[in-house]
């Protein structure tokens, strides 16, 4: 799959909206073997300045697929994204946030613009850091397990703990 290009010099100045698709082949290219499975899409309205220099607005959203870390089944998680973005041969970012206060993210362009490594980075930043089922929704033959081990665990802590020859103290 090549990259999530949006061609500048096809079109003269002004806005135009672009429309793509990146699917679990997208994360592959990128090496990422912890999606499991993508749908993601990619909405760019764009703001042609001149020959090359354009104001963008990307939105990605979409669900990723990855290992649940509780039970390790297959989770889809929900993205949303919305990334400002300001490119040009030379783009110059000081002082210059959106009128809405963003920041907005640097991007060289030279007729094109490449926004496959932004709209990778910005999926993968919207995943929670825990990636877990809703409650009651993990693989239950994992789960059981899960909890014994860590009674297990307590238990030899106990028994290991310089203290525990006082914990008949008070009987």
């Amino acid at each position: 799959m090549k990259g999530i290009i949006i061609p500048l010099d096809d079109w003269a100045a002004g806005r135009r909206e672009f429309r793509f698709q990146a699917g679990l082949e997208f994360f592959q290219k990128f090496g990422n073997e912890d999606i499991l499975d993508a749908a993601i899409s990619i909405r760019a309205d764009v703001d042609k300045k001149g020959a090359a220099s354009a104001d963008a607005d990307i939105s990605i959203s979409g669900t990723l697929t990855v290992s649940c870390d509780r039970c390790l089944e297959p989770v889809s998680i929900p993205i949303e994204k919305v990334v400002y973005l300001k490119a040009g041969r030379n783009p110059s970012l000081e002082g210059d946030p959106s009128e809405d206060g963003r920041e907005p993210v640097e991007l060289e362009a030279d007729g094109g613009l490449d926004i496959s490594q932004v709209v990778y980075d910005y999926s993968l930043l919207s995943l929670p850091m825990q990636r877990i089922h809703p409650e009651g929704k993990c693989n239950p033959d994992t789960v059981i397990y899960l909890g014994r081990e860590e009674r297990k665990n307590e238990e030899a802590d106990i028994e290991n703990s310089p203290f525990s020859a006082l914990k008949g103290l008070f009987k």
